[in-house]
């Protein structure tokens, strides 16, 4: 099969350097009036151009529509009071409705494509965010996906819902495992077979985060380092200091990304996760060990320590996926504040988590706190019942 070739975004050093000259531009005026390095020698050396090189070391599908907007919460933030709030919309990135994996798969798809593969696998769960978005990318670039996705108990596969739905209207071959059925032994024979039909299937794990399967780098979290980057851009370029960074940390790319861009160009800002079902601790040393594993693959001379690293799990209730009175108020709120829709796995748990930290005077009252909207709203429609039930139960001074 003749894939387009992979693609490389244009102009990535530009866009990055000028990044560095709000800080620099006075020092560099004064260098150059008195005969010392000039504008762009500094520039060159600036950590911007550092990882605006490492990041250019990797191919990308021009597939998810970039930069994403950058956009003040005021309506919601005078609901909340606390620190002043933004959004970063992921959530527009194109793609079958969008989410933060478009940007994953824009790495992600490329080697594929490099080591020309016909078929993706992945596995995930019945209403994954992930599996959606690989299927879409997948058939964009002339390849055949196969998704592994496991039901839970609570789950209903008949009539197809949500991100399902979609799975099948992107005509990906879905293999519906019941629980408690292998997904290993069952992914490594749907490989075999792929591979005696002549094949060539690019397998790649959940959420695109962690190495192994056909991909040997952290593709997902040089994805979201790169975004950490594009936050900050335009959030200087709109006279914002970004002093956090709040999202739904899952299998950890995204998180990994985040904590490595700020580490590298802006170590000030702290990025918070909260998890969508695991442990604290779990969730930690798993960030960890993608955030360091990016670093090698990057080539960037930075060190994460396990403080730069910081997941909440006080918000995950029952558990991943388990609905909850405080993830529907998230989502009612920040719906009747700013329109702005999350979705009842992900970014309600996040915004849920996000209200308790302003609530609990967490911030500083001239914080700048970034909320990053991954998507998943495909996701509302399957927990439209308990979402109903959920806002009957609101008090009444829920706006």
């Amino acid at each position: 099969m003749n894939h387009p070739p992979a693609r490389r975004s244009p102009n990535r050093r530009s866009r990055h350097r000028s990044w560095a000259l709000p800080a620099m531009g006075v020092a560099m005026l004064g260098l150059a009036a008195c005969g010392g390095a000039d504008a762009t020698d500094l520039e060159e050396e600036s950590p911007m151009a550092d990882f605006d090189a490492a990041v250019a070391r990797f191919d990308q599908e021009a597939i998810a529509h970039l930069p994403t907007p950058f956009e003040a919460m005021p309506s919601l933030g005078a609901e909340l009071g606390g620190p002043r709030l933004f959004v970063k919309r992921d959530d527009q990135t194109g793609l079958a409705f969008g989410g933060n994996k478009a940007r994953k798969l824009a790495f992600i798809l490329a080697d594929a494509v490099r080591q020309q593969s016909d078929t993706v696998i992945t596995w995930a769960g019945v209403q994954s965010n992930w599996a959606r978005m690989t299927a879409a990318g997948s058939r964009r670039l002339g390849m055949t996906p196969i998704l592994v996705l496991q039901r839970r108990e609570d789950q209903s596969v008949s009539p197809a819902d949500g991100n399902l739905l979609l799975d099948r209207i992107l005509g990906a071959e879905v293999r519906i495992l019941e629980p408690g059925e292998d997904r290993e032994a069952a992914v490594e024979e749907i490989v075999a077979a792929e591979r005696e039909a002549g094949r060539r299937p690019y397998v790649v794990a959940v959420g695109g985060s962690h190495t192994g399967g056909s991909m040997d780098q952290p593709l997902g979290a040089v994805a979201y380092a790169d975004a950490f980057g594009e936050i900050l851009k335009q959030a200087r370029e709109q006279g914002v200091e970004v002093s956090h960074v709040v999202h739904a940390s899952g299998s950890g790319s995204t998180q990994a990304g985040l904590v490595v861009g700020a580490k590298m160009l802006a170590p000030e800002v702290r990025i918070l996760g909260v998890s969508s079902g695991g442990s604290k601790a779990r969730g930690e040393a798993n960030v960890l060990a993608i955030a360091r594993e990016t670093v090698e693959a990057m080539g960037l001379g930075i060190e994460i320590a396990p403080a730069d690293v910081v997941v909440y799990d006080d918000y995950v209730g029952e558990g991943y996926g388990i609905l909850n009175e405080a993830v529907v108020e998230a989502i009612a709120v920040t719906a009747r504040t700013e329109g702005l829709l999350l979705d009842p796995v992900y970014t309600g748990k996040a915004m849920s988590g996000l209200f308790h930290l302003v609530r609990s005077g967490h911030f500083a009252d001239d914080d700048a706190v970034v909320f990053l909207h991954t998507g998943g709203t495909p996701a509302l429609f399957p927990y439209r019942e308990g979402v109903l039930e959920n806002l009957e139960e609101l008090p009444t001074d829920v706006p």
